[in-house]
């Protein structure tokens, strides 16, 4: 069974970082294309950053230089390191495997001075 558990939200001020993590099981992540889509209310779903099997990395333009997708395949797990925040990165953070219809819980990641 396919399942996601994101951890490493929280609040922060403008200019600060945080790492998120996703937990993953059911699948080995280092097989599928792997994504980091967010959504803040009143918006549409965000993908902001895609890991493919390879290691290749690709980036939203709104979060490029900012963001870095990895991976542990020993534990894994997905990450999702974020510096520079701005208030507009506020939204829950979600990992999912491309294709997938199952949904973590998310973890809410809060950007204000």
């Amino acid at each position: 069974q396919v399942q996601f558990v994101e951890s490493g939200g929280g609040s922060v001020q403008p200019g600060g970082s945080l790492r998120l993590t996703c937990a993953c099981s059911g699948f080995q992540l280092s097989d599928d294309i792997m994504t980091w889509p967010r959504q803040s209310p009143g918006t549409a779903r965000e993908r902001v950053a895609t890991l493919a099997p390879g290691g290749a990395t690709f980036y939203n333009n709104s979060v490029k230089g900012r963001f870095t997708v990895s991976r542990d395949d020993g534990k894994n797990t997905m990450y999702l390191q974020m510096n520079s925040l701005k208030p507009e990165d506020t939204a829950v953070y979600y990992c999912q495997k491309y294709g997938s219809t199952t949904w973590g819980p998310g973890t809410q990641v809060t950007v204000s001075s």
